[in-house]
């Protein structure tokens, strides 16, 4: 495993970095994942598609897609190569002037945002991110200040020159709208006692044929999107309320205190009392 993927996967990101891949249709993830620090993710050849969270989105060149911390995605290629860079960064990695300079100023980057670039500029763009990968190959005493000089360019190239859509997922590109609404069911009502059979009704289907419709194309099960969901919201109220954990596994779905820890346990590494306090 390169130290790059390294850091990237186990969440130790100490600086700008960024990668460059080509990736053949058919090509799949292992599997959704989530990390502590943002994405910025650049279709420079090709399509793709992305689960994030609750949406769908297929992605074309030209578009940026960032995605902050915490949030779980996945990715598809489904339609031939795309070649595709990835930008990662923290929330320390974002000067002030840049960050007031982004459209809604610092709540930019508080959720999911697509932003499109005009063809005439797509070879700007290409120009921008390959002088951050030879960045990466050089690897001195200077890389770390060089990259974050030249994210604050990119992140300003974006905000002179992109279009922003702001009403995602209604008014972009989508596909499986099904699986959508099946997401954004499990998402409105992660706290009750849903079912199967629940989730597949608001998306019109059955449930065996949403289970194989959900997982073709959000890379993840049915029941494991709902976990998903409601672990993120007990690790949520953990850090904002004063509530037991015994509240919180019931708040968020779970009827059984003993199982949502030992949930909680698998996804985080911790416990939730000791989530709490290191947070």
């Amino acid at each position: 495993m390169s130290e790059k993927k390294e850091k990237l996967e186990n969440n130790s990101l100490r600086r700008v970095l960024v990668e460059c891949q080509l990736r053949e249709e058919g090509f799949v993830m292992s599997s959704h994942h989530c990390h502590s620090f943002f994405e910025i993710y650049y279709v420079d050849r090709g399509n793709c598609r992305f689960l994030v969270e609750n949406n769908i989105y297929d992605l074309r060149q030209g578009d940026f897609l960032l995605i902050p911390p915490d949030v779980l995605h996945y990715t598809r290629y489904l339609d031939g190569p795309c070649k595709k860079y990835g930008i990662y960064f923290r929330s320390d990695d974002i000067s002030p002037q840049v960050s007031a300079a982004m459209p809604g100023g610092s709540s930019f980057f508080q959720e999911t945002r697509i932003f499109q670039l005009p063809d005439a500029h797509h070879y700007q763009a290409e120009l921008l991110l390959d002088r951050m990968l030879t960045e990466e190959k050089i690897e001195d005493s200077r890389t770390e200040a060089m990259l974050y000089l030249q994210l604050q360019e990119l992140l300003l190239f974006c905000s002179r020159n992109c279009s922003f859509l702001q009403d995602i997922p209604a008014n972009i590109r989508t596909t499986d709208r099904q699986i959508v609404l099946a997401a954004r069911y499990i998402s409105d009502h992660y706290m009750e006692p849903i079912s199967a059979a629940d989730i597949a009704s608001a998306a019109g289907f059955s449930p065996n044929y949403l289970s194989k419709r959900f997982r073709e194309a959000a890379g993840i099960g049915v029941h494991e999107y709902l976990m998903f969901v409601r672990l993120q919201h007990a690790a949520l109220d953990l850090v904002s309320t004063n509530d037991s954990i015994t509240e919180i596994a019931l708040r968020s779905g779970f009827s059984d205190s003993n199982y949502f820890k030992d949930a909680f346990k698998k996804k985080y590494g911790t416990t939730p009392s000791a989530y709490r306090k290191t947070r």
